[in-house]
């Protein structure tokens, strides 16, 4: 965070407790401040690390005062499970472009994983068409690797090339030398999202993300493979896509099922819950 972050932060406090010089505020009515953030205004635990930051850049380096962040505090961050398209759901979106540029974008996004940045900033020459793979250069860490690159998407990239004859980047802007901006990219997928008739749903660009690395993990891709793709540094990120998997539960056999003895209840069996009632 900066200097100019730490005041904005700060000012709140200052507000809360308008009647007490700053310099006289102890560590309870800090810890009272945080409370009410996170107890009354139901802040979230980014807001809530932004204001212990800066409340203790302000006690160690203005008043110069010993001062914990006190953790227990922050509100757990949920951690719920993305949304993920399904592969109609996909096609459908597809299907509803009718601008090629448009259309392979998002068959780009959802054939590669690739984030919204690092396609923004996809160049002609990160295409390897002889190896069927797509370089990413500098991704989220600054670490380059490579994705798959579909036969049926290269053939689109080919139609759209001879169409648009992009220079440098694959997907240019406005303005020589300059690559098509996030928003942009953000905007044709939501629009095909909404002419799709999924707009009711919580879909968005880095859905496509997730959908790729679900169905991945549903075509029986291994979990380090995927990891590898995406370009995560963490394998437990990666995990979360074999909750998202709906085919890999449903290989899944029941160990109850298994026991000797045992099989299925047969719903006309008198007294079954499957029974049909009139």
């Amino acid at each position: 965070m900066t200097i100019r972050n730490y005041l904005g932060e700060l000012r709140y406090l200052f507000s809360y407790y308008s009647e007490v010089a700053p310099l006289d505020l102890d560590s309870e009515q800090v810890m009272q401040y945080l409370l009410y953030l996170t107890k009354t205004l139901g802040c979230g635990r980014s807001k809530c690390c932004m204001a212990a930051q800066s409340i203790s850049f302000f006690f160690r380096h203005v008043i110069q005062k010993p001062f914990v962040i006190p953790t227990v505090i922050y509100p757990r961050k949920e951690k719920t499970l993305p949304a993920v398209m399904s592969a109609e759901e996909i096609a459908r979106v597809i299907s509803t472009i009718g601008n090629v540029k448009h259309r392979c974008i998002v068959m780009l996004l959802y054939s590669t994983g690739i984030r919204l940045s690092e396609l923004a900033h996809l160049r002609i020459t990160d295409i390897d068409s002889k190896n069927m793979r797509i370089k990413v250069v500098h991704g989220k860490g600054a670490k380059d690797r490579y994705t798959i690159l579909s036969e049926s998407v290269l053939l689109e990239l080919r139609a759209y090339y001879v169409q648009y004859r992009p220079v440098e980047y694959l997907f240019n802007g406005m303005g020589k030398g300059r690559h098509y901006s996030q928003r942009s990219i953000s905007k044709v997928v939501q629009s095909a999202i909404i002419k799709a008739g999924l707009e009711n749903k919580d879909y968005s660009v880095h859905t496509i993300r997730h959908s790729f690395a679900t169905h991945l993990v549903d075509n029986g891709t291994d979990v380090h493979t995927v990891k590898e793709l995406l370009g995560h540094n963490s394998l437990g990120t990666t995990m979360q896509y074999l909750h998202l998997s709906h085919k890999r539960l449903e290989r899944v056999v029941n160990p109850f099922d298994l026991l000797p003895g045992q099989g299925l209840v047969n719903p006309t069996t008198p007294g079954s819950l499957l029974q049909q009632t009139r």
